[in-house]
């Protein structure tokens, strides 16, 4: 990454919408612009999960904002986040869809540990190094991620369903404040965060961080009021905030210096997850971070550009030896399909590469199930597990490249409309078939190209009858392509 290079991330929070652009100098990223919208979206899921036409509205009219001032970005500049509210939503595949095209570039879904370790990244880098144990917790609008770490390493992330939308819309419908509704919202998120005693107790950890919206609205108005120094959230101040909201009645009568109008309407949740939190993880003191899920997404964007310290290559490597992988055959398929696809592949695919290799050395992942029907069982793990450094629709683009690299291909659906996926997938399962007796394969001559809607591969004169069983397997393959738009032509001599 060169200095002066701009780069940007929007974080699609269940209460705002935000837009960071900072300028990479040196290592690090300065801040040039901010932007923030409040779109309540984590309000907007009605009964059965799904968005309201409103509540997309809200959200697509701000990406359309965004889209103006981000107009000549690369897209590999570019890093949009969606958190809990789109995770839930049933229908977030429609909001997603056409969010990105409006923003002009693509809105990762990221899982809630996958959040909270973007969240702890943007805290560390805003904060002075030191060898502190830290805890972290940011209270959104409808999670609230716990994360204990030291230096740039977290060593514990957690992701729970409480947050200030979520909870003042459930506990605070018609914005009333009483000391009953507030025990019972406090019960509820203590119910909920329980278990993250056993994780986060209190001799685990140093200094207690809060980042993000509630944390930063609290340390706002405490400051204001001389209630707690500046910068801090303390017991007794935030003591003395509930008494100031039980003494108001109502979020519509509460007036206080700091307080944003936006914040109003979700003050009495987030501030009852807040005081569990500090009840139930022994908290007497909580510093207001600068960090936040926006700068992790910013500082993961200079990661992803170096494939050495691409923490998914990392997390790739775990679930190898997790699921027992053999890893020298699953490395050999994975050289042999990037390098097809790089010699079919137009220029600039080198992302797409490296998720075919991530795809490739996981093919087998299944097999620590069950060797029958494998491929699915791989591909139902990486759907279902927790990838640090992943979004979740990179985790389904793997999964649906190890669904179909056996067997018919018609099963994986609305994938084969895309050349790009098309593509991997062809180059994997070739290079499977290539790989077949489990020792490196005689490539000499061996050449696969990509024509329209068909995949040719050739070979130099005498290999087929060299190596009868994998030209048996290519031939094979133009079987497994029927019923889908694409041809797969064997021309082996």
């Amino acid at each position: 990454m060169q200095d002066g290079t701009l780069l940007a991330a929007v974080d699609l929070g269940s209460n705002s919408f935000r837009l960071e652009i900072g300028r990479y100098e040196h290592g690090h990223i300065e801040k040039i612009e901010y932007f923030k919208e409040t779109v309540r979206q984590g309000a907007g899921l009605d009964e059965d999960k799904n968005l309201t036409a409103d509540s997309m509205q809200r959200g697509w009219d701000c990406l359309a904002r965004f889209a103006e001032r981000l107009a000549g970005f690369p897209k590999a500049h570019v890093r949009a986040v969606a958190t809990q509210t789109l995770r839930e939503a049933r229908n977030r595949e429609l909001f997603i869809e056409r969010g990105s095209q409006i923003l002009g570039y693509p809105i990762d879904i990221v899982s809630g540990p996958e959040e909270a370790r973007l969240i702890y990244q943007g805290v560390a880098r805003l904060l002075p190094q030191s060898d502190e144990r830290r805890l972290v917790v940011d209270i959104g609008g409808r999670s609230t991620e716990i994360i204990l770490g030291r230096q740039f390493t977290p060593s514990a992330v957690a992701s729970f369903r409480v947050g200030s939308v979520a909870w003042s819309t459930r506990y605070f419908p018609d914005g009333q404040f009483t000391a009953r509704t507030f025990e019972a919202a406090e019960v509820a998120a203590k119910a909920v965060l329980d278990e993250a005693l056993d994780v986060y107790r209190r001799d685990t950890w140093d200094v207690a961080y809060g980042s993000s919206g509630t944390v930063g609205a609290v340390g706002d108005v405490l400051t204001a009021a001389g209630a707690s120094p500046e910068g801090k959230i303390t017991r007794e101040g935030l003591d003395w905030l509930y008494e100031q909201l039980i003494l108001a009645r109502s979020a519509d009568r509460v007036r206080m210096n700091g307080l944003k109008e936006d914040r109003r309407a979700v003050i009495g949740g987030g501030i009852s997850v807040l005081r569990a939190i500090f009840s139930l993880l022994d908290i007497t003191e909580m510093q207001v971070a600068q960090g936040a899920l926006r700068q992790g997404a910013l500082y993961d964007l200079l990661d992803r550009e170096q494939p050495q310290t691409d923490l998914r290559s990392s997390t790739v490597r775990g679930l190898m030896q997790r699921f027992g992988v053999d890893e020298l055959h699953a490395q050999r398929v994975a050289q042999i399909a990037t390098q097809l696809f790089e010699n079919a592949a137009p220029t600039g695919s080198e992302r797409a590469a490296r998720k075919l290799d991530w795809a490739a050395r996981l093919h087998e992942i299944g097999q620590r199930i069950s060797h029958s029907g494998y491929q699915r069982h791989g591909a139902y793990i990486l759907d279902h597990t927790d990838a640090a450094g992943f979004a979740l629709p990179e985790l389904h683009h793997l999964s649906q490249l190890v669904l179909g690299h056996r067997g018919k291909v018609h099963k994986i659906g609305l994938e084969l409309s895309d050349p790009q996926f098309v593509l991997q997938l062809m180059c994997l399962r070739t290079a499977i078939a290539l790989c077949h007796a489990r020792r490196e394969p005689d490539t000499e001559g061996f050449a696969l190209s990509f024509d329209g809607e068909r995949c040719i591969v050739r070979s130099r004169a005498g290999w087929s009858e060299s190596y009868p069983q994998s030209a048996h397997l290519l031939h094979e393959e133009r079987y497994c392509w029927q019923k889908t738009p694409w041809e797969f032509v064997t021309k082996l001599r």
